[in-house]
């Protein structure tokens, strides 16, 4: 959520976009996630937000990651573009990611992710009415502020489960917007986890999982449960999202020969109200690029749910 405080400052409480359906798009909040599968993933998301009020934040963000095999371990590399828009304001990053993995264990690995970032943040006016418009909290044009930022995160998987701490924002970027505004981004810290369930003589596994986040002003936590049925290379699945105090979501999606669609619902408990919710659109593919493996340490994505 945007804030602006009068005078000559332009702060943004948390900058980051919060997206509902948060284990398809773990490489967005962890870069050590990129390539660590052994495939070729690619990503478009369109977020909707409080749905039904004017200026509503809306987010598209797409990414790609692949694994890069070269010498003896396993790297992987990826790249991401988002845009936020919410009012007067839009956001906008491109970021680099690169992951070292190792194996641990005869099924595990282990990630170490680095990512950096070009931010860029406008504000214009010219579409919104101001009480004031000789506020000069609000610039009378379209003023804009770029800057450089850095991530990093550590990822764990396992063909059964699957963990990752990171954090965003490590340098504290100030984007200076013309000579009376700024946007000052703090660090945002991000813990996932979750793990594959099979239920025994049927076709059915659970998937459930959770996100803690904070930048150490407010926290959010999320829990979800998605129940996928798998049938002769096709994948349907459905399922529910609580955060305490804040909504219930709700998901459906499928998956046929690596081609996958996702929508949910976010439907908010408190604040803008239960009709005025967000909807959330996750278009993916994904392949194996596994060239040079030769067969050895197969493992299922854990990307994909």
């Amino acid at each position: 959520m945007t804030v602006l405080t009068c005078g000559v400052l332009t702060a943004r409480a948390q900058w980051d976009v919060q997206f509902s359906d948060y284990t398809a798009l773990k490489s967005f909040y962890n870069p050590a996630v990129s390539g660590t599968d052994g495939k070729l993933n690619v990503c478009g998301t369109y977020s909707m937000q409080m749905a039904g009020y004017e200026n509503a934040p809306a987010t598209m963000f797409f990414s790609a990651d692949l694994p890069v095999y070269f010498l003896s371990p396993r790297h992987g590399a990826g790249i991401s573009f988002m845009s936020d828009e919410i009012g007067m304001f839009r956001t906008q990053k491109l970021a680099l990611q690169y992951a070292y993995n190792m194996k641990i264990g005869s099924k595990g690995r282990l990630a170490i992710g680095l990512q950096g970032a070009l931010l860029s943040e406008t504000i214009d006016p010219k579409d919104v009415e101001l009480e004031d418009p000789s506020d000069p909290a609000f610039p009378t044009s379209s003023v804009d502020g770029n800057g450089f930022d850095v991530g990093s995160g550590i990822y764990y998987y396992h063909p059964k489960w699957w963990a990752g701490v990171s954090a965003q924002h490590l340098m504290s970027p100030v984007l200076e917007l013309g000579e009376r505004h700024k946007v000052e981004i703090s660090p945002a810290y991000y813990l996932m986890g979750g793990c594959r369930l099979k239920i025994r003589n049927t076709n059915l596994t659970l998937h459930p999982s959770f996100l803690v986040q904070t930048d150490m002003q407010s926290w959010r936590e999320d829990v979800q449960c998605k129940v996928a049925y798998e049938y002769d290379g096709r994948k349907f699945y459905g399922g529910l999202g609580y955060s305490p105090s804040t909504s219930v979501t709700f998901m459906l999606g499928g998956d046929f020969h690596g081609v996958s669609l996702g929508y949910s619902y976010q439907m908010y408990t408190s604040g803008v109200g239960m009709q005025n919710g967000s909807h959330e659109i996750v278009i993916g593919y994904q392949t194996e690029l596994d060239l040079f493996k030769k067969g050895r340490n197969k493992h299922k994505s854990v990307r994909v749910l």
